[in-house]
């Protein structure tokens, strides 16, 4: 067993109001500067859309994340050995600028220095990368709240295993629905991008797992940019050098929240500690495909088993760290209540952010249907709320059944489930039983005996379904950030034993030669 120390992140979908105040502040601190105009390190995309950069989840495009081979072994899509070899004066899967959008600015001289005319003077925009007017076709947000345009919405790669018909019913005007995504750098256990890189820039930091790129050594390849499935590594058009988020980690060794999820409106964010097992990595990301999201929670460790305490520190994890992972949130949401599930696991990068996928949209009402009739045969919670007929405005409820959502649970388990649908079912039934039991206790038109009915089929029982109504709606700061104290000095001790001062190694890695998979 190889413990190893990991900060993770949950966001909690059913919360996000869209505002981009994480986006802001994180651009406002990291990316207000030249040649990084255009990169937002933490975007927040409307769903169904296709998202920043265009269409980043279609990986025959990009040729992001790793590839299980006949074989069994997994290579990565964009490089390797030859690949990157041959690619790497001329990468043809990697984005340009306009898929991500040209920044600009406006001349806003020209309002108050243009000459007196009979025309109100406009300010022009220009390209802040070539300083020349600019015809602004695309931004950021550009698709932001456009649940039903045939150029964002429709075109949403996770779109392709829905047929038609179920496609065209969401995008009905009375079912039309949307939820936000927003996303960061998911430091993953096994990222792409430090495999990719030729010139070793990409390390893991061993202390806490964070990413990073060394800004000495990158010398511009951009295999990062291309091998990074979810898109998260830039190039620096100025510096000639690659960046990416980095978890605002001098916040997190002085014991601060990042800024994205310290100005988060919705008060969606959590992030805390996980233990894991690095020598079963190789195993997980191996797996069948419908295994991958088992097998990358069987490497994260209880906190609690003693036997894991002692090998953690063994591995120089310090007492510090792992009273984090107990008090971890990260932990209950992923591990125990099982409501946290990674984005697009298919790309085996095992990703260290994990979403709890969105009960909402509410439907205020819905007459019960064939679909809801054939539904009480294999669900008991479709058949209770059917037969209450509870799909009204009044105050009984306005809560749908999980077969009757808005969203299929196909879409969703595209992207959260690599494609299991039943993963994102059991996820949405503990949503809803936490819904009906607190309505029990706060309204009281529910029976007590089927509420608790209702939580046992989920395998919550009152005291769990008041602990994830706590954390979801009632948690205070320190509930949602739970950050350890940091050890770099330990690290750099650790870095100074093995002699590789590069940081490939460090504080909770043990020193031993490099590996790759």
């Amino acid at each position: 067993m190889n413990v190893r120390s990991q900060i993770a992140m949950v966001f909690h979908l059913d919360k996000c109001i869209g505002c981009h105040t994480c986006s802001i502040a994180c651009k406002n601190i990291w990316t207000d500067r030249k040649g990084a105009e255009y990169m937002w390190w933490n975007n927040v995309e409307t769903k169904p859309g296709t998202g920043y950069p265009t269409k980043w989840e279609d990986q025959k495009i990009y040729k992001g994340g790793w590839e299980k081979k006949k074989k069994g072994e997994i290579t990565l899509r964009s490089s390797g050995k030859y690949k990157g070899l041959l690619n790497i004066f001329h990468n043809p899967h990697m984005p340009v600028m306009d898929d991500y959008y040209e920044p600009w600015t406006y001349k806003y001289l020209d309002l108050i220095e243009s000459p007196q005319g009979d025309d109100q003077p406009t300010a022009r925009p220009v390209s802040l990368v070539t300083g020349k007017p600019l015809d602004i076709k695309s931004g950021p947000n550009w698709d932001d709240d456009l649940s039903g345009t045939p150029k964002y919405a429709r075109k949403d790669p996770n779109f392709e295993d829905l047929s038609p018909a179920e496609q065209e019913a969401m995008f009905q005007l009375e079912k039309m629905a949307m939820f936000y995504l927003p996303r960061i750098c998911n430091h993953c256990l096994n990222p792409a991008c430090v495999a990719a890189c030729p010139s070793g820039a990409i390390y893991k930091r061993g202390e806490d797992g964070v990413v990073l790129i060394n800004q000495n050594v990158c010398r511009a390849w951009r295999m990062c940019v291309t091998a990074c499935p979810y898109k998260k590594s830039y190039y620096n058009w100025s510096t000639g050098k690659s960046e990416k988020c980095i978890l605002c980690y001098p916040r997190l060794e002085a014991g601060f929240a990042p800024a994205c999820m310290h100005s988060c409106v919705g008060r969606i964010r959590y992030l805390g500690v996980l233990l894991y097992d690095a020598d079963k990595i190789k195993e997980a990301v191996s797996s069948a495909e419908d295994e991958l999201i088992e097998k990358q929670l069987d490497l994260i460790l209880d906190p609690f088993d003693e036997n894991v305490i002692k090998e953690a520190k063994a591995n120089g994890i310090a007492d510090s760290t792992i009273f984090a992972a107990q008090t971890s949130p990260i932990y209950k949401f992923v591990k125990v209540w099982h409501l946290g599930l990674p984005l697009h696991a298919e790309y085996r990068t095992v990703p260290m952010l994990f979403y709890v996928p969105p009960l909402l949209p509410v439907m205020a009402s819905l007459s019960i249907t064939d679909n809801s009739k054939q539904a009480e045969k294999l669900d008991p919670i479709a058949k209770f709320w059917n037969k209450n007929h509870l799909y009204n405005t009044n105050t009984e409820s306005i809560w749908g059944t999980i077969e009757q959502a808005r969203f299929p649970l196909k879409y969703l388990a595209s992207l959260f489930g690599a494609g299991n649908e039943q993963k994102i079912k059991n996820v949405l039934k503990k949503q809803l039983a936490v819904r009906i039991h607190r309505r029990n206790i706060t309204v009281g038109d529910i029976d007590k005996n089927t509420a608790e009915k209702i939580l046992l089929e989920t395998g919550l029982t009152p005291k769990i379904a008041d602990e994830i109504y706590y954390l979801t709606s009632l948690a205070k700061f320190d509930d949602r950030f739970n950050i350890p104290p940091a050890h770099r000095e330990q690290a750099l001790e650790m870095l100074e034993d093995t002699g590789d001062l590069k940081g490939s190694t460090g504080f909770g890695f043990k020193a031993e030669p490099k590996r790759s998979l």
